[in-house]
């Protein structure tokens, strides 16, 4: 009897159908098949998502994968996930694993070691779970301050509005035009200024040097002075004037004696008062003073 008859080629066909598509459904799933690893469980009270077949990474390096999740209907926030870890990944004592998810919405499981470990975790231990607060969920957070924002918002781009709307405003704008031009024409000016004065620079540079050798002539001429004859001839000319002063002061000398005495003053003064009076006299009655006849008659 032949053993290889038509219905056992089509029954091996068949297994090895299963087979094929029993190793592709695990491989497009991530799953190992052949490869032994090393199972852990991870406990959430949410999984948030996570599902079989999602991957496992460990410091941005994919290591294993998510095999199975087992929810207690009894405790619901007791949700229990079977992760598959690479034969030679050690897994630090202290070890959490964090779900995290993008904002494709997809779902990996992040392992986080401790910064100090003290020892590696056996096969079939328990990692505590989380889930990260994504971008999203910060987001949501965010919405009842943005919703507390929105009527001072509301009123500040309605004062907005209203400045915007002043007439003010525009004639403010259009006196900045005016600044504006008035101060590119200054700047305009300063350059010529500028200009100008560096073109003069030169003339002022030679006029400087002219005084500087004028000042240096004058120093020269004054250091070549004699100042101690002269200081002497100063001197002289003090102690004359010194004597003069003295002799005037004193009580002799007709000068002297004019000015220090009052009873020889008083005498002039006398003198000439009668001197006065004598012409006077003189000038109104000559003939009593000059007595002369043609005839020889006297007059009284």
């Amino acid at each position: 009897m032949k053993f290889l008859t038509n219905e056992v080629k089509i029954a091996l066909v068949a297994i090895a159908g299963i087979v094929v598509l029993f190793i592709g459904l695990h491989f497009l799933k991530g799953l190992r098949v052949f490869s032994s690893a090393t199972s852990y469980y991870v406990q959430f009270d949410n999984v948030s998502g996570l599902s079989a077949s999602s991957p496992v990474y460990a410091n941005g390096y994919r290591v294993g994968v998510v095999e199975a999740i087992s929810y207690d209907y009894s405790r619901p926030s007791n949700i229990i996930a079977t992760i598959g870890l690479d034969k030679q990944m050690k897994v630090p004592v202290g070890t959490t694993a964090e779900i995290v998810s993008d904002l494709l919405g997809n779902v990996k499981l992040e392992l986080k070691f401790p910064d100090s470990p003290a020892g590696t975790l056996s096969e079939g231990d328990t990692i505590s779970g989380s889930v990260e607060q994504g971008a999203l969920a910060k987001a949501a957070e965010m919405i009842p301050q943005v919703q507390q924002m929105l009527p001072k918002l509301d009123s500040i781009l309605t004062s907005i509005s209203i400045l915007v709307a002043d007439p003010a405003i525009a004639s403010t704008l259009h006196n900045v035009d005016q600044i504006t031009a008035t101060l590119t024409t200054t700047t305009r000016q300063l350059n010529q200024l500028t200009a100008s004065l560096n073109g003069r620079v030169p003339h002022l540079m030679q006029q400087a040097d002219s005084i500087m050798d004028n000042t240096r002539r004058l120093t020269g001429n004054l250091s070549e002075l004699d100042l101690a004859a002269t200081m002497q001839k100063v001197d002289a000319t003090l102690a004359n004037v010194q004597q003069i002063t003295a002799t005037l002061n004193s009580n002799e000398g007709t000068v002297g004696l004019l000015m220090r005495d009052p009873q020889l003053y008083n005498h002039i003064t006398a003198t000439m008062r009668d001197v006065d009076s004598l012409l006077v006299d003189f000038k109104a009655h000559p003939r009593r003073y000059i007595n002369f006849s043609v005839f020889g008659k006297k007059e009284k």
